[in-house]
């Protein structure tokens, strides 16, 4: 069997999309072996029509509400396929960067590209990801060259000359964040104040208008942040709270320093006693971006009032 492949393919319209995508599936089932394909829905529509009753065979994703975080579709979505179905080679199509991606998510999206490189090297996996050359930015076409090792295009596949060090372009991506605005509240990370962290929280995502179960999940992310923190810098750190648009947004930061880029996008082992916190904190948040650097790290996340992303299951 080969090795993970990773291939970046660009595409103009429904026809475009359609030649890159349904050989690829066909090959796959043709050869019995598991085929997965993560896109946004009007893309699953076209598969769906395209395929007709062959669709049946393959497992289908809607991408922009299981991968809304960049942070769990490595986790939750394209290495929980790979596992379920250990010791076969997998296909998959993943488009986790399409036109609307904000600005505020779009960073954590080249970083999932270029650590997909290191987190799925072992692995027995081709994976194709398209992006819309029609309605997408030039940078995200120049970023995809950096972060696939191979592009595919209808005269077939050739390595990519501006394939960069995933290390590199995750470290690159590793960028600022703004300050709290002026009207954000704050509360104190400490042992002896996580009960009433927690409460701060319910109370933030009440005022924010959001549904019992997404205010669950954000009491839940913030106090693994919290956590976090205290197991591994000590504290003291800071959590503020604002709303934005629907979302309430809670923002940490403290003194330490995340040493590891994959920290949360990796499934933790069933025996793991530690790293589960980041992987908790990107399956409940819409977005999970960090900025992390030796002294400080800052990280926020986006808690909204739709559904939170599906548990998938293969």
């Amino acid at each position: 069997m080969e090795s993970f492949v990773h291939e970046a393919f660009f595409y103009r319209g429904r026809d475009e999309f359609l030649a890159a995508t349904v050989p690829f599936i066909e090959k796959g089932l043709a050869q019995d072996e598991p085929v997965l394909a993560a896109t946004q829905p009007a893309n699953l529509s076209r598969l769906r029509a395209a395929l007709g009753t062959t669709v049946s065979q393959l497992h289908l994703v809607d991408l922009v509400r299981a991968g809304r975080n960049p942070g769990r579709i490595l986790p939750a979505v394209l290495l929980a396929f790979v596992h379920a179905h250990a010791g076969r080679r997998v296909w998959m199509i993943s488009e986790a960067t399409w036109p609307g991606r904000s600005d505020l998510e779009y960073p954590a999206c080249v970083q999932h590209e270029a650590l997909a490189n290191v987190a799925a090297a072992e692995t027995e996996a081709i994976m194709r990801c398209p992006y819309d050359a029609e309605s997408l930015p030039p940078t995200a076409i120049t970023d995809a060259e950096r972060t696939h090792p191979v592009v595919f295009s209808p005269e077939g596949s050739h390595p990519s000359t501006q394939y960069a060090d995933p290390f590199t372009v995750a470290e690159e991506c590793n960028l600022p964040l703004s300050a709290p605005p002026a009207d954000a509240v704050t509360f104190p990370v400490a042992i002896a104040q996580l009960a009433g962290l927690r409460q701060f929280v319910a109370e933030q995502g009440e005022k924010a208008g959001l549904p019992a179960a997404r205010i669950a999940d954000a009491i839940i992310a913030a106090n693994e942040l919290a956590s976090n923190t205290l197991d591994h810098d000590g504290g003291p750190g800071t959590l503020a709270c604002w709303t934005e648009a629907d979302h309430l947004v809670c923002q940490l930061d403290d003194h330490g320093h995340i040493g590891d880029p994959l920290a949360g996008r990796l499934p933790p082992g069933a025996e793991a006693l530690a790293g589960r916190g980041l992987y908790v904190v990107n399956q409940l948040c819409d977005l999970v971006r960090i900025h992390t650097r030796p002294g400080r790290t800052t990280i926020r996340v986006l808690i909204g009032p739709g559904e939170g992303a599906p548990r998938l299951r293969w």
